[in-house]
């Protein structure tokens, strides 16, 4: 056989690899799309784990056994979730007591507010009349003409219903499981990640190993640094509301600080929800002025002391690639998708810059004009792990 034709059969041979990789790729993508409703309690509580295990190792070093590092860990982990279930528990019952006795103030502020101000607007505007529109003989006849639509929604309204019961228990199940599953993760995670090792090809084990050390450095980094921004925005929204005098401000702003991930979500919903209630209960522009007081306050904190901080630009990726990873991971993948979805856009981040640097390194990218002019095609640029932090930090 020829040298061409052991190159052909080169060339066939990396085109089948790549095929077989992207059929992996989609047959797991599949997968999880199927199982995505049982993976919720697995991917929290690999979260936990996965986030816990630096901790045990740092123990672990320091003389004790592997068990008794995750005993304390765990220990730890399930403290900290007692004390903060004992302090939200009672004040967010209270909070939803206040918004479910404060409803028909709601009720009628709306109605005030549609028939006295959206409707004359949408009239002058549009000379639209709304009132018309939502007579109950107009909507009457919107039904016959749309009977087997209704009756779809119906049926799928009543479906909901009848699985409300077995959803209830899934996930009371789901929420026992969780902490069961964080234990094993914490006591084998090590174990873990030499098993997937193990699996690498060798030629690409050291490439491999210095992107998931990347991508390990730059989401642990982001997922602290940005669950503690969270807690400090709903400690700074909820207080500064009640101080205002918004009675449901502890509630908007636990809302606002678990929103706030993704960006201009969590501020916005602070404002709209905060300018409503403040309306609601007759506090006036005075009370609106103390949302966007606060509003403004906390983004000020959190925009030039917190993020930079606690956060930095770990995670690269710009607010629009951010809003799309968690729309996506939701419509994809439901609830688990939008949980995977900033720390697997993270992850390819990393891998597309990797891909970058390594095409920009390339002979496709420096042509062959460069070659002629004597500038050889430079080795790709490694990523480089950062050191592992020294036991006794």
């Amino acid at each position: 056989m020829d040298s061409s034709s052991q190159a052909s059969l080169a060339t066939l041979a990396g085109f089948v690899r790549k095929v077989q990789w992207v059929v992996v790729v989609v047959a797991i993508g599949w997968l999880l799309s199927k199982l995505s409703s049982i993976l919720a309690p697995f991917v929290i509580a690999a979260m936990l784990g996965w986030l816990g295990d630096p901790l045990v190792d740092r123990i672990e070093a320091r003389g004790a056994s592997r068990n008794t590092a995750v005993a304390a860990v765990f220990s730890a982990m399930c403290l900290i979730l007692l004390i903060v279930m004992l302090i939200l528990v009672p004040v967010v019952v209270r909070q939803v007591g206040t918004l479910t006795q404060s409803l028909p103030e709601y009720q009628a502020w709306l109605a005030n507010w549609f028939t006295g101000q959206l409707v004359p607007w949408v009239q002058a505007k549009f000379n639209f009349d709304l009132i018309a529109w939502f007579d109950s003989k107009h909507l009457i006849e919107m039904v016959r003409e749309h009977w087997e639509r209704v009756g779809g929604i119906a049926t799928a309204v009543l479906g909901y219903v009848s699985r409300s019961g077995i959803g209830m228990v899934m996930w009371l199940v789901n929420l026992v499981l969780i902490p069961i599953l964080a234990f094993f993760f914490l006591r084998d995670w090590d174990v873990f990640v030499e098993r997937v090792a193990s699996l690498i090809p060798r030629d690409s084990l050291s490439t491999v190993t210095k992107l998931a050390q990347e991508s390990n450095d730059v989401l642990s980094g982001f997922l602290r640094g940005q669950f503690l921004v969270m807690i400090a925005l709903a400690i700074m929204y909820g207080a500064g509301l009640a101080l205002f005098g918004v009675k449901i401000g502890i509630l908007i702003g636990l809302i606002g600080g678990m929103l706030s991930f993704v960006p201009y979500l969590g501020p916005t919903s602070v404002v709209v929800m905060g300018t409503i209630a403040a309306l609601v209960q007759g506090l006036g522009w005075q009370g609106v002025a103390g949302v966007a007081v606060v509003w403004g306050v906390a983004q000020v904190i959190e925009s030039y002391v917190l993020t930079p901080k606690l956060v930095g630009d770990r995670i690269g990726l710009h607010p629009m690639v951010v809003i799309f990873a968690v729309m996506a991971g939701g419509a994809l993948f439901g609830f688990v998708g939008m949980l995977l979805a900033l720390p697997g856009a993270a992850v390819l981040n990393v891998l597309l810059r990797y891909c970058v640097d390594r095409y920009r390194h390339s002979k496709t990218y420096i042509g062959e004009q460069g070659e002629t002019m004597g500038q050889a095609t430079p080795a790709p640029v490694a990523i480089e792990a950062p050191a592992a932090p020294s036991p006794d930090a």
